[in-house]
């Protein structure tokens, strides 16, 4: 059994561990999703699967991100693929963690352009959401806005072609997801967050800036009376690793996390007034990564050349961006979610080096405080926002207690402050008082020192708040207990 000793006037508040609460329905503050990338827990042994969801757990990730490609012809997956997907649906759902599923074509020779191959996307991703029905979140498609996942991008006279196609393929898969479930989540978009909206460059690629607002035009022409997602989701790389997530693109048209207001107007802009949320439409941060150096040590895991463009950084920095990435998602309002990009190393050394973890799955340095980061996100305890204001919802609250050993239980859903009394009755007097933290979502248990008590009727006073973005005070009582 964990015990947690805090601060107190007098006696000790101990925390048992105990099942988290469930996220909130909220976007940002504490209901921020924190997950990554893992589709090495798509494994046919549900042993591995499993190994490598707790591994993800371990690193405070509560998701898992995983991607499925569809290939032309295809209207359902394959056996083997469906065995990997329900593998590590199972091992995430049992232990608590929620599963978002990418469904993209494997790249620009395959993009679904006509009819028949947009039913058949659609009906591929809705096989895997009725033979899965623990995954609730859908995206469809991998970085439309690049040449490299979606061609053509621009017609004969430079005009955005790539927008208007994918809206079609947002459509159809949207309509059959909900066939399957209304409750089914469908993220839309998976933008790229750079692109140059040039046709005459030998490389095709659309900025997300151009991207949505040629999405918006697409959608109000396509006289559309249903939605064609329930959130959007981007993928806000830095311009290179070295540079902080805070950095804005004020003048570019380029998107990063520190840019939410610009791409909030932009949603706004692009669907406001229509039958698809816009400026109110929820945002997940799909792909964040750093990349990190090996260490001498464990240069032996890797191969190839690191690109000079990425500059990875040293493994304190990684976290320390990881955190700040968290710290504004977790003050803007529409972010539902952010997911690191990778659990684990590339050993390729042109791929990314953005996990926690090097290729031989032993610990980088990052990896506890990138955890402490998404516990505290969980509190509601990373980062203070103008805005925000919580109110921590406190349940299981009761006396225990005999032979001189009293105190009571609780749990708040966030991390809170707690202020604690034991009162007799027949006098009002105040016996004993315990002031400390408790972690959210954790069953606590508040012992007394041992008392000697008169006898009478007494109970249990508390009040309990956020230490951090603090709203109301709740006041709780227990009911009344006997000392004879």
């Amino acid at each position: 059994m964990a015990t947690l000793r805090i601060g107190v006037l007098t006696g000790v508040l101990s925390a048992v561990a105990a099942l988290a609460l469930a996220p909130t329905a909220l976007a940002g503050g504490p209901g921020l999703v924190v997950g990554a990338t893992a589709d090495v827990a798509k494994h046919a042994d549900p042993a591995v699967a499993q190994a490598e969801v707790l591994r993800a757990k371990a690193a405070g990730f509560a998701a898992i991100r995983i991607t499925q490609v569809w290939a032309p012809g295809q209207v359902e997956p394959s056996a083997d693929d469906l065995a990997h997907l329900r593998n590590a649906s199972f091992a995430a759902t049992a232990n608590g963690m929620q599963v978002f599923i990418v469904v993209s074509h494997r790249g620009s020779r395959t993009t679904p352009l006509t009819e028949e191959h947009r039913t058949q996307f659609a009906q591929f991703t809705a096989a895997i959401a009725r033979a899965l029905p623990a995954i609730r979140h859908f995206t469809i498609g991998n970085e439309p806005n690049l040449n490299g996942f979606w061609l053509p991008q621009f017609g004969p006279n430079g005009e955005n072609v790539a927008a208007p196609a994918y809206l079609q393929l947002l459509a159809a898969a949207y309509d059959a997801l909900k066939a399957v479930s209304p409750n089914v989540v469908v993220l839309g978009g998976a933008l790229s967050p750079r692109g140059s909206d040039n046709h005459l460059l030998s490389r095709h690629t659309h900025s997300p800036t151009k991207f949505i607002l040629d999405l918006g035009i697409a959608y109000k022409a396509s006289g559309r009376t249903q939605p064609v997602m329930d959130a959007l989701s981007i993928n806000p790389f830095p311009d290179n690793s070295s540079q902080s997530p805070a950095t804005p693109h004020p003048t570019t048209t380029s998107i990063g996390v520190a840019d939410y207001e610009k791409l909030v107007r932009l949603l706004g802009q692009a669907f406001d007034g229509t039958a698809q949320s816009g400026s109110t439409l929820p945002i997940y941060y799909g792909e964040f990564g750093i990349e990190s150096l090996p260490p001498a040590e464990k240069r032996s895991l890797y191969e190839g050349t690191e690109p000079t463009t990425t500059r990875p950084v040293d493994e304190k920095t990684q976290a320390a961006h990881y955190r700040k990435a968290l710290e504004l998602a977790f003050c803007q309002p529409n972010v539902a979610g952010l997911f690191v990009f990778l659990t684990i190393d590339d050993p390729r050394r042109p791929g990314w080096q953005s996990g926690v973890y090097y290729p031989d799955k032993t610990a980088k340095t990052s990896l506890p405080l990138v955890k402490q980061a998404a516990r505290q996100t969980r509190g509601g305890v990373v980062a203070r926002c103008a805005a925000l204001r919580l109110t921590p919802t406190v349940d299981r609250f009761g006396p225990f207690g005999s032979n001189g050993r009293y105190g009571v239980n609780f749990r708040c859903s966030v991390d809170c402050t707690a202020e604690i009394q034991l009162q007799r009755l027949s006098d009002r007097k105040i016996v004993a008082r315990i002031t400390g933290r408790a972690l959210g979502g954790v069953y606590s248990v508040v012992r007394l020192k041992k008392l000697r008590l008169a006898r009478g009727a007494y109970r249990f006073n508390a009040s309990f708040s956020a230490p951090v973005n603090r709203g109301e005070t709740v006041v709780r009582r227990t009911r009344a207990f006997s000392i004879r």
